[in-house]
C-alpha cells in the first residue's frame, strides 16, 4: 500500500507541476454503485490532450447471510485524449492495488463454486492499459465508459466458508485479463472559474 501511495504522490506531484491545468472532475463509476461499493473518482487536467485519473472504490459490507464482497481499492491512471482533455476517446495506462475479503456469493451459472462455498482474503496489485470514451451531457455534465486489461499479482488466504476461520491455504497466483470496467457519471469543474 505503502508503494501505491507513493506513486499517488508522485502522479499528483506532476499535476500540480502544471499550473495551467484546466479542468478537475469529480465521477462516480455506476457498475460499482450497482455492487453497493463506495466510489470517487478524481480526474485532474494536465495538458490540454493528457489528465490524471484517480478513482477509490470501498466495500465494507459483510450481510447477514455470510455473503461478502468487502474491499478497499485505488487505480490511477495516466489518460491520453485524441480530441482534447475529457472529450470522446481516450487511452490509458493504469496500476491498481486492492485489500480484498470475499465469498459465500450466491449460487448462479456464472460463479464459481470457490466463490460459493470459500472465501478469499489478501490483496492484489498490477497495471494495465485502457480504452474509453466520453459524451458531453450538458456543460458540466458527461457520462463515460472504459474497459482495460492487463496483470494483477494475487496473495491471499482461502477459508473454508465465508463465516469460519481456519485457514485452508496461503498462495498467490498471477492473473492476465479484464483489469477494469466502468460506467462513470462525470462532472466537471473548471479551475479557471
Amino acid at each position: 500500500m505503502k508503494k501505491v501511495a507513493i506513486l499517488i504522490l508522485f502522479m499528483l506531484g506532476c499535476a500540480i507541476s502544471e499550473g495551467h491545468a484546466q479542468k478537475v472532475a469529480l465521477k462516480s463509476n455506476l457498475l460499482y454503485d450497482a455492487t453497493t461499493t463506495m466510489n470517487l473518482g478524481l480526474e485532474i487536467g494536465l495538458a490540454r490532450k493528457w489528465t490524471l485519473d484517480i478513482p477509490v472504490n470501498y466495500n465494507p459490507w459483510k450481510l447477514s447471510d455470510g455473503k461478502r464482497l468487502r474491499h478497499l481499492g485505488v487505480q490511477p491512471e495516466i489518460r491520453y485524449w485524441f480530441c482534447e482533455s475529457f472529450r470522446r476517446m481516450f487511452v490509458g495506462m493504469h496500476g491498481h492495488y486492492a485489500d480484498f475479503n470475499v465469498g459465500g456469493w450466491p449460487d448462479w451459472s456464472f460463479i464459481s463454486d470457490n466463490m460459493q462455498h470459500t472465501r478469499y482474503q489478501g490483496y492484489l496489485y498490477g497495471g494495465g492499459f485502457s480504452v474509453g470514451y466520453s459524451w458531453i451531457l450538458k456543460k458540466r455534465w458527461s457520462i463515460e465508459t472504459s474497459v482495460g486489461v492487463g496483470y494483477a499479482h494475487i496473495v491471499y488466504d482461502k477459508y473454508p466458508c465465508a463465516t469460519c476461520g481456519t485457514r485452508l491455504k496461503e498462495s498467490s497466483k498471477n492473473y492476465f485479463g479484464p483489469t477494469k470496467a466502468s460506467v462513470s457519471l462525470i462532472y466537471v469543474i473548471n479551475a479557471n472559474q
